[in-house]
Formats: structure tokens, C-alpha cells, sequence
């Protein structure tokens, strides 16, 4: 199946984002996003329900912040929603730009900086019906000097696209490819889920050998940062994470899709848990919290090798009582 007209919808309406000023946005978005769009946004955007209400509070302040701000995309794909309905397009990458203007209290360098994104779009009838943002706004934080939490299993960098170079999907793939792709995905997700309902929060490498090749690359979101090999991703994310939280639950994708060799996701909540300590460096809370996280994959052969993944670890911590963002505007 061609997703060309959705990809086209897409890549227009970010040449016309990424090329304007703070002040043509609103036009911009009124010319591509149904005024009655479903808004998925990162906190503390979360509380937008219109892309009018977007535009406001986060659109033209990010590019009055970015001097001369650019996206430096490294996947664009679309696909089939195997989580629910409708066709989806998924950029990844960076917005980058001279950091001039303070941004969420987050104080302003002068200097380049990069924030890390990721964009879903529900495409219909030529125009967006869904939008999902999400941000890696720690790792922003730490660009500027920020350590918001005091401990990291994995290390937080600027991270790269693709190994391959061959994330921009803009032609045709093979749709055999494709199945073969969120397939693997899919088992992977239900191998995880079936261990959350375990309980045993000690996986075997093994589990994760079915789908993973050892030399996978985990990039994980700043306060947990990135692994390399499943016996690295294992001892820096995996056992942290699920000795760190109890009572996981999975509650499903809003979107799931793949294209050729990547697949991603994203969820509103994908995750539901119970802080049991030691996560990014805080106490058990035994307060009941959700998590919001997209992940993009690329397949190579028949493993899954690269991962990255954004979390929305703000709202998580704000549900513990800790708001970082509050924090830094008090204190940055």
C-alpha cells in the first residue's frame, strides 16, 4: 500500500515549519492540521487539546528560543496503524539552532544547541488529524549545564540516526520488508508484556536474543541515556528499570506501524507502574504513575539492532511529586 500522498502532506508542512518565523506558524498549522486535531503533546504541553493551543505554548516560543532553528531528520516513514486505525506518518531527529532566548526557564547559551523530537501524524483527506510531540527536554538541560537527576545508568549525547544512513523513507518500500519489520516488533512487545505479568524482573539475555542482535544500540532518554550489547542494555537500563518499578502494566499504542527495516510506536500511557526506588536516582514513592514513550527501531537482517527511545521522564517525575521544570526556572 502507497503512503505517498500522507508523506507529501507531511514533508510540506514541515518545509513550511521549519522555513518560517515564529510568526508564520499559526498560518502554517492552519494550512495543514484540522483545527479539530487530536493532540498528543510532552509535558508540559499536555494540557493543549487544540494545535491553536500548541502554536501558543509551544511552537512560537521554541522558535523564538532557536535562532534560525533547523530539523536535522534522521527517520521519516509511514504506515498502517497496527495498534488502531488510520494511516501515520513518524519523523525523528533533532531541532537544532543558537540556543538565544530562554525556553521553558531552561536558560539560553547563545551557543548551538539540540533538542531531540519526535513527531506522529495521523494523515486524512490531505490533512493532519492527530498530532504527537514529544521532546528529550533533559537532555537539553544537560546540554546547558543542567543535571536535573542525580544518577544515569547509560550515557546522554547528541545521538546519531541510523548506522546505515538509511532512516528517510521517502520512496515506496517493499511491503514484505515492512511486515517483517513490525512483526518481529510486535513479538518483541509481547515477550516483554508476557514478563511484566510474571513478575520476574530478572529476564534472561536469552528473551531478549530472539529479537535482538548482540551488538544492539539502545538510546535511551536523558537521566537514563544510551547501552550497547544486550549485556550492557541489561545491566545499564533493563534490570535498573524493572527492579526500579513495580506493578508494570502495558496498556497499549496509540499508533504502531513499520516500513521497510523501522517500525515505531508511541503510547498515552504505554505504561503504567509503581515507583519501588532507585530509578534516576529517586526514592520509592509507592505512588501509582503513568509513562508516555515512543520508540523507533531499525531491523537489520532478522534482529532488531538500533533503538531510540524518548520517554516523557518529566511528566513521570512530576507525578512523584518532582517537578524538574519548576525546579530549573527557580534555580537555572
Amino acid at each position: 500500500m502507497s503512503f505517498n500522498s500522507e508523506k507529501a502532506v507531511v514533508r510540506s508542512y514541515q518545509a513550511a515549519f521549519d522555513n518560517g518565523e515564529a510568526s508564520d506558524v499559526k498560518g502554517v498549522v492552519k494550512s495543514y492540521v484540522d483545527e479539530n486535531a487530536k493532540i498528543y503533546a510532552c509535558y508540559p504541553f499536555d494540557k493543549c487539546s487544540t494545535p491553536a493551543e500548541l502554536v501558543q505554548e509551544l511552537w512560537e516560543p521554541l522558535k523564538q528560543s532557536f535562532t534560525r532553528m533547523k530539523r536535522r531528520e534522521d527517520v521519516f516513514m509511514a504506515g498502517n496503524n497496527s495498534a488502531g486505525e488510520g494511516k501515520w506518518v513518524m519523523s525523528m531527529g533533532h531541532f537544532a539552532g543558537l540556543f538565544d532566548k530562554p525556553f521553558l526557564g531552561i536558560r539560553n547559551t547563545g551557543k548551538l544547541a539540540f533538542l531531540r523530537y519526535a513527531e506522529f501524524f495521523e494523515v486524512r483527506e490531505n490533512k493532519i488529524v492527530s498530532h504527537a510531540v514529544f521532546f528529550d527536554l533533559i537532555a537539553l538541560m544537560q546540554q546547558v549545564g543542567l543535571n536535573p537527576l542525580p544518577v544515569e545508568t547509560g550515557h546522554t549525547f547528541v545521538y546519531p540516526g541510523p548506522c546505515d544512513h538509511n532512516g528517510l523513507l521517502f520512496e515506496e518500500q517493499d511491503p514484505k520488508e515492512s511486515k517483517k519489520t513490525i512483526e518481529l516488533v510486535e513479538e518483541m512487545v509481547r515477550d516483554l508484556d508476557s514478563l511484566n505479568k510474571s513478575g520476574n524482573d530478572n529476564c534472561p539475555p536469552e528473551l531478549l536474543a530472539k529479537c535482538w542482535s548482540e551488538d544492539m544500540v539502545w538510546y535511551g532518554p536523558a537521566g537514563i541515556g544510551a547501552t550497547f550489547t544486550i549485556e550492557r542494555y541489561q545491566q545499564q537500563h533493563q534490570f535498573p528499570f524493572r527492579k526500579g518499578l513495580k506493578d508494570k502494566v502495558f496498556n497499549g499504542h496509540v499508533a504502531r506501524f513499520g516500513e521497510g527495516s523501522f517500525a515505531c510506536f508511541f503510547g498515552w500511557p504505554n505504561l503504567s507502574n509503581t515507583a519501588g526506588g532507585g530509578l534516576f536516582g529517586m526514592p520509592a514513592s509507592g505512588i501509582r504513575a503513568d509513562m508516555r514513550v515512543v520508540d523507533v527501531y531499525y531491523r537489520k537482517g532478522d534482529k532488531l539492532l538500533e533503538n531510540w527511545v524518548l520517554m516523557d521522564v518529566p511528566y513521570w517525575l512530576k507525578q512523584q511529586g518532582l517537578d524538574i521544570l519548576s525546579r530549573t526556572t527557580t534555580y537555572s
